[in-house]
């Protein structure tokens, strides 16, 4: 078997469509028929929404969860009813990989800076993955496709076997369909994140 992959040599938003366009050729190919899909200010949502609105894909998006970085989280309200009347789901849900605090414990942050070594946008799906089977939307091994990025837009799609981060051995990636070609490295992730938080 053969399959292509489509690296990025740039962080630009302008990679989303592709990373869509390619999502949607994968999507039915394999009969699939969610896509899992990271949000942080609602922009990538409102795309999403537009591109697939033929194609009988149900996105489940995945804004940061409340109090993360802002008291007021930056997904905007009327998009969450928007999605949802349009058969979509808005999932605000506990960020698997930011937990230490909570637990008092390394691995989160282990886990997440391997999957960084891979590109931001692979730590992100492996994530929304989990949280959105930990919710109920996918059920485990479910076949969907994740999408998620560095900074604005998307540059990362997978298609992956869901499982539940009760069952974080179960989850697989069974197909690497684009992702940058020199991700950030785990400091430069941070200071985007650190520039993020600051809103600079």
């Amino acid at each position: 078997m053969e399959s292509k992959v489509v690296y990025f040599e740039g962080l630009d938003p302008a990679n989303t469509e592709i990373v869509f366009t390619l999502a949607q050729e994968r999507a039915k190919a394999l009969g699939i028929k969610k896509i899992v899909l990271a949000s942080t200010t609602g922009a990538t949502a409102r795309k999403a929404m537009d591109f697939f609105k033929h194609d009988g894909i149900q996105l489940i998006v995945v804004p940061h969860q409340w109090d993360f970085y802002r008291p007021v989280n930056p997904f905007p309200q009327e998009l969450v009813t928007t999605l949802r009347e349009s058969g979509h789901e808005v999932h605000f849900g506990t960020m698997l990989f930011h937990t230490d605090n909570l637990y008092g414990s390394a691995a989160p942050t282990l886990m997440a800076n391997l999957l960084r070594c891979f590109s931001q946008g692979f730590k992100v799906c492996f994530e929304i993955v989990m949280m959105t089977t930990d919710a109920g939307l996918l059920k485990s091994q479910e076949s969907v496709i994740a999408i998620a990025g560095t900074g604005r837009g998307s540059d990362t799609a997978l298609v992956m076997q869901a499982a539940s981060s009760q069952h974080f051995n179960k989850i697989r990636v069974n197909e690497i369909l684009c992702k940058p070609l020199n991700p950030l490295t785990i400091e430069e992730v941070h200071e985007k994140m650190a520039q993020e938080k600051s809103g600079s």
